[in-house]
């Protein structure tokens, strides 16, 4: 399996491609990944060096693939961050080139506009780039919920509400659908849900809260989600793999008390999980 990977990366830590190109690659999947941005460290330090490159730059780059002739074999395209609508305009052109080369390819948008706590974090013009291009345009999007909730215009309190916003999302265009760090009124305080949604219903995994505080998580569920479900072609199965490395990953993180995701100590969470948790259907 090839996927091209279109992200931001840093040289020292685990975020964007640092975070999801490894996981990926863990599994056997063979990625091509294009950096949006070359940064030393992920902007929650405060302070970083490097720069953001342009949408001209994923053009030249893909063109240097397609000059390759390999098109044809690659079976998907993942995206994270934009930092510009003329990046993300770049990401969908990338998406066009592959589709003509191999029309069963997907598109994985992750939907990176803000969190819950945080507000929106990215640049203007960025949340209705994504509303109205982005996420019409994937096969498969993987929202937080404060980015369901923007996308969507509905505020999701209940597991019922969620359902509502997720069959909206789905409405829109992308058929499979990841809600991560999912809270509503029956979520306990000790747990967090994930939620995802395809053809075949809606489906939910809880796990327990863990304590820790980590930039790029979620570029590694989006990147373990997408490579399970082109395999096995199931919501309800990927969401269960994808739910339970990030788990046992994290879990790893927090005993070792790490800044940083354990992305390469704990590697073998990728691939044998472990805790194991089932997906419940909604």
């Amino acid at each position: 399996m090839n996927i091209l990977s279109i992200q931001s990366h840093v040289a020292y830590g685990h975020v964007g491609n640092a975070s999801a190109v490894f996981p990926m690659q863990r599994l056997g999947v063979d990625v091509w990944p294009i950096h949006t941005v070359q940064f030393s460290n992920h902007t929650g330090y405060g302070a970083w060096k490097g720069r953001v490159f342009d949408g001209g730059m994923i053009d030249e780059v893909m063109e240097g693939i397609a000059e390759r002739g390999v098109l044809p074999s690659c079976d998907g395209v993942l995206s994270g961050y934009m930092g510009s609508a003329d990046i993300g305009h770049a990401i969908l052109s990338a998406v066009e080139r592959v589709r003509a080369a191999n029309p069963k390819a997907m598109y994985c948008c992750d939907p990176v506009i803000g969190d819950v706590g945080r507000g929106v974090f990215v640049r203007p013009g960025i949340p209705e780039f994504m509303r109205e291009q982005a996420v019409p345009a994937a096969d498969i999007v993987t929202p937080n919920q404060f980015e369901l909730e923007l996308l969507t215009d509905i505020e999701v309190k209940t597991i019922s509400d969620a359902h509502r916003a997720v069959e909206t999302l789905r409405d829109a265009g992308p058929k499979v659908v990841l809600v991560t760090s999912l809270v509503t009124e029956e979520t306990p305080a000790e747990a967090i849900d994930m939620m995802a949604a395809d053809a075949q219903g809606a489906y939910r995994v809880r796990t327990p809260k863990l304590d820790v505080s980590v930039n790029g998580a979620g570029d590694a569920i989006a990147a373990l989600f997408f490579v399970h479900f082109l395999r096995d072609g199931s919501a309800a199965s990927a969401l269960a793999k994808a739910s339970s490395s990030v788990y046992g990953l994290l879990k790893r993180t927090k005993e070792e008390g790490s800044r940083e995701i354990l992305t390469v100590a704990a590697q073998d969470e990728f691939v044998t999980p472990s805790h194991r948790f089932e997906p419940e259907k909604l």
